[in-house]
């Protein structure tokens, strides 16, 4: 199936920013609540931390931190010692980012500021992660993201569950009814939430649209890698490869770099 970059409201920056926390807070329950139960995950990103001798994660549009709650808990537990994340996004949902700030003893913290990744600030330092987020660019742009990693000697880790696939795709018409079903436990509970998700469905409409393009924009583990290899700058080691998410019909695909002298 040909890759097609079409549009996603998430994506645009006149989508009214209180639709888009209502999809990315979504996200963030679903994350929480059934966890990531992917152990290459956790494995890889703790691999990344012991490579480059770091204890922090940068993580790169990040909506509303996804699953790296649950995957932060888990780095902790098996290194014994902190892991510490930093939040950043373009659209920053900072609601999300205080309540989860306010509540780690330390190991969250966040950028107010719109942090663009395909030109992230030097002085974020740790190993980057995309969550779910890669398929947003078009190939020149996912590229200036992992160029942007390597000129900064930067490891970067990038995780996708989208894939282009029909089996994918067929699922999608059951996303309206899962938003409908667990909204009542997505904290916190506002009116807002309540009437653009039940009263007037944006909010199910958008995440069923949003995720029905996702598909159609993922890349494939044979684009990843090859995209990474076309980089130029430091010498890199890149990996790529597709695991099944533990439980669940689903696989997530990923894309893992880091410096050559770190291996």
């Amino acid at each position: 199936m040909k890759r097609r970059h079409l549009f996603e409201w998430e994506d645009q920056p006149w989508f009214p920013h209180a639709w888009r926390n209502y999809m990315t807070d979504l996200l963030q329950f679903t994350f929480t609540k059934f966890a990531w139960r992917a152990p290459k995950t956790k494995e890889l990103l703790g691999e990344l931390l012991d490579r480059m001798g770091t204890d922090t994660i940068v993580d790169l549009c990040s909506g509303s931190s996804g699953p790296l709650v649950w995957l932060r808990a888990k780095l902790e537990e098996e290194r014994g010692r902190p892991v510490q994340v930093i939040l950043t996004d373009k659209f920053p949902n900072l609601a999300a980012f205080r309540a989860l700030a306010a509540n780690s003893g330390g190991r969250f913290r966040f950028r107010e500021d719109s942090i663009d990744a395909t030109a992230v600030p030097a002085d974020l330092a740790g190993i980057r992660t995309l969550f779910l987020a890669f398929h947003h660019f078009r190939p020149e742009q996912a590229r200036a993201i992992l160029r942007s990693a390597v000129e900064q000697g930067r490891a970067i880790a990038v995780f996708e569950a989208a894939e282009r696939d029909w089996k994918a795709l067929l699922l999608m018409p059951l996303i309206p009814l899962i938003v409908w079903v667990v909204t009542p436990a997505v904290r916190p509970v506002t009116l807002g939430r309540v009437f653009w998700t039940y009263l007037i469905p944006v909010v199910p409409l958008a995440v069923w649209w949003d995720g029905v393009v996702s598909c159609l924009r993922s890349y494939t583990v044979k684009e990843l890698r090859e995209m990474a290899e076309n980089v130029e700058g430091k010498r890199y080691i890149w990996k790529a490869g597709k695991e099944r998410v533990m439980g669940t019909p689903g696989v997530f695909t990923y894309l893992i770099g880091f410096p050559s002298k770190s291996a």
